[in-house]
């Protein structure tokens, strides 16, 4: 069996967001470049799998789309653990145009389990994994908070009101994961960061696909109001904050 893990490329979290040309694109300068949380974890747990011989996983690859200044960010996953890597030369423009490209890629190279996180947390779209299995015209599983294989027998967990539902999933299928896929990522040792630089990352040139979606500008949230103290001898002025301010109560 094979796994592919699509990855994003995102701003570490702590990143002090920028824009620059009045406001219509992201300052990159001084950006520490990280794999989408969500996605780091879909690696760990893919990983897990490889790792017991009874699961029967031969290989876990990772795909992106993205321009040459992101393989640092691949590279990253193959000193994880990753066998090898598919970067597809362009500019994520948006989620359907991210999801047409992986799709491509997917249909000329099949897999048995393709994992996807539930969002990046740059733009927090979740649409990617829905699109890739439209296009693939594979079935997909949300909101998956556990992926094991026993017997043969591909078994996933899901999030739902109030409890979890199990799933025996065939495959091939599209696992849109969520946190509690892995307990937390994997961290690359030095001999997987020596390995990393010799193992196969492919290139693939992009197919003709115009995006759906335009980002014309980008405001930062308006800064939080200052901090307001209040008497402990006076709960009638707290009560009126809450109220007519916060309208909490």
């Amino acid at each position: 069996m094979k796994i592919l893990v699509c990855l994003s490329h995102v701003p570490d979290t702590t990143t002090r967001v920028k824009f620059a040309d009045q406001n219509t694109k992201l300052d990159s300068t001084g950006i520490q470049w990280v794999i989408n949380p969500w996605d780091e974890l879909s690696l760990t747990r893919a990983l897990e799998l490889k790792d017991d011989p009874s699961c029967g996983i031969d290989k876990v690859t990772v795909a992106h789309v993205g321009l040459a200044a992101t393989e640092p960010t691949i590279r990253k996953a193959l000193a994880i653990g990753a066998d090898d890597a598919i970067r597809i030369n362009a500019a994520p423009a948006d989620a359907y145009y991210v999801a047409a490209q992986l799709a491509t890629v997917i249909k000329n190279d099949p897999y048995d389990i393709i994992l996807c996180g539930i969002e990046s947390s740059d733009y927090n779209g979740s649409a990617v994994g829905g699109m890739l299995a439209e296009f693939l015209n594979l079935p997909s599983i949300s909101s998956v908070s556990s992926v094991a294989i026993q017997n043969g027998k591909v078994i996933v967990n899901r999030e739902i009101d109030g409890g979890k539902e199990v799933v025996v999933a065939p495959g091939p299928f599209i696992a849109i994961v969520q946190k509690g896929i892995a307990r937390e990522p994997r961290i690359a040792a030095m001999r997987g960061i020596m390995m990393a630089r010799t193992k196969p990352l492919k290139v693939v040139e992009p197919i003709d696909c115009e995006p759906l979606t335009e980002w014309l500008s980008y405001d930062l949230p308006k800064p939080r109001a200052a901090c307001k103290f209040v008497d402990p001898e006076n709960p009638g002025q707290l009560i009126g904050l809450l109220q007519n301010e916060a309208k909490i109560i």
